[in-house]
């Protein structure tokens, strides 16, 4: 019987989209199963700026595959992606497609080493794996950090805003450093004052 503390603080739920049960592969090693779903994506699947928006449907790839310590995972998952550029702050519409391969240990053995210490250790909760973390970690190591409409996108022109992919021979004229100024103002003066 487990001492107390040793519970898992919540338990995952077998009917959530990315909570797959593993008893089919009966603990044997080398026993294999093949998962193709659609699963609805969580929330905050991406970055802030480039994301798949929540409940988008994401397809995913799965080999559950026993092993000694537990069920290696291998997968692909894809989806589409929704954010804008950093540079001109227009829309972008992509695809991704990430793979990932992660081992959630069985409990039982975790506990029997000594190993609740590691919170880097994905865990089996009574044959259940949680997917969630491993995806949300695949997609966000996958997306550039600044995301661009192209790769040579200009922006945006820094005294008005416009887009300068619209408008590429936008100017403006040269603007006066305000140390200057008062030079400007002689300057002036000396060209509408001709008795020199």
């Amino acid at each position: 019987m487990p001492g107390p503390g040793s519970e898992p603080l919540n338990t995952l739920d077998p009917r959530a989209p990315l909570v797959l049960d593993t008893r089919e592969l009966g603990r044997r090693p080398g026993s294999q199963r093949q998962v193709s779903r659609t699963v609805p994506a969580p929330a905050d699947l991406g970055i802030e700026v480039l994301s798949v928006p929540e409940g988008a449907p994401v397809e995913l790839d799965l080999r559950l595959e026993a092993v000694m310590e537990g069920v290696l995972v291998t997968g692909t998952a894809s989806a589409a992606l929704e954010g804008e550029c950093v540079r001109c702050l227009e829309p972008i519409h992509d695809e991704i497609e990430v793979t990932f391969q992660e081992l959630f240990v069985y409990d039982d053995i975790r506990d029997s080493e000594g190993a609740e210490e590691d919170d880097e250790v994905s865990m089996l909760q009574d044959d259940l794996l949680d997917l969630e973390t491993v995806l949300r970690d695949a997609v966000v190591l996958a997306l550039p950090f600044q995301p661009l409409c192209q790769d040579d996108c200009p922006g945006l022109c820094p005294e008005c805003g416009v887009r300068l992919a619209d408008e590429p021979d936008h100017t403006h004229e040269a603007a006066i450093d305000p140390r200057w100024k008062a030079l400007t103002a002689l300057t002036d003066e000396a060209q509408q004052d001709p008795t020199d």
